[in-house]
């Protein structure tokens, strides 16, 4: 599914958040997005799962206007993942993750739904907490938890805010290979807020780089990923190293005083 974005602007009240995001999703790519606090990326994200309302611009689901989909419709083409929350449903992970079937389904599930929740939480490696309490779990926990109910969905096109909050490193990077292979494997596509440059860029086939609500740059990670673009968005001087796998490494070395000539 290829998603197409044009002049897609919000505002909050009067004051602008987004401004002119012109930007596509090609089908089984990984699209990460980047920037500082503030930048949008969050408002971005919901306004593409129309969570929030644009104040112009058009967005298109494979040349279809969004504003003509129903949520049911919506629901099976795009799947969210929010931000960590501290507030969870009581439920057990079996049936939070089974909430995200309900597209698919009416309010009554059968084997096969059941069967394909199983097997996401396998994949998720979280099988071992089926009948546990949502709320009983830690937040990293949770977080894949609320992955694995988005991934119940069998969306063509997946939002993630943030997928790796409250992740340790090892967890991180098995949250971000499973995305990575179901992409690959099933065709997706992902788009990802990522405050983590590095995971942003193993992990992204291209990156847009925010800044005050407008994309300031996009392309592959070494297009993107620049000292110059990451001084200008961060306000920090970095270095940039490349690993085996071609990708590069930022190593942030001091922020840069405004006025400042070193």
């Amino acid at each position: 599914m290829k998603l197409n974005i044009s002049g897609l602007e919000f505002n909050y009240s009067s004051s602008p958040i987004l401004r002119d995001i012109n930007m596509e999703l090609a089908p089984s790519e990984v699209l990460g997005i980047v920037g500082p606090n503030g930048a949008g990326k969050s408002t971005l994200l919901k306004c593409i799962n129309r969570i929030l309302k644009p104040t112009d611009g058009c967005i298109l689901l494979d040349g279809r206007d969004m504003n003509g989909m129903n949520q049911m419709e919506l629901a099976r083409s795009i799947g969210y993942v929010p931000q960590a929350s501290s507030t969870i449903f009581p439920a057990t992970v079996l049936d939070t993750v089974l909430m995200g079937r309900r597209p698919h389904i009416n309010w009554r599930s059968c084997e096969r739904d059941v069967q394909k929740v199983l097997e996401i939480l396998k994949l998720m490696n979280i099988e071992d907490l089926a009948l546990r309490d949502v709320n009983e779990l830690s937040g990293g926990q949770q977080q894949r938890v609320v992955i694995a109910r988005a991934l119940a969905q069998e969306p063509k096109i997946i939002l993630l805010d943030e997928p790796t909050s409250n992740l340790d490193v090892r967890h991180q990077l098995e949250v971000m290979e499973t995305l990575s292979g179901l992409v690959d494997r099933q065709g997706i596509s992902a788009i990802m807020a990522v405050h983590d440059l590095n995971l942003a860029s193993r992990f992204s086939d291209r990156l847009l780089i925010m800044k005050k609500g407008m994309i300031i740059n996009a392309g592959t990670p070494l297009e993107v990923l620049t000292p110059e673009n990451i001084s200008s968005v961060y306000g920090i001087e970095s270095e940039i190293v490349y690993t085996k796998r071609g990708a590069p490494l930022i190593v942030p070395l001091k922020s840069i005083v405004a006025g400042s000539k070193v």
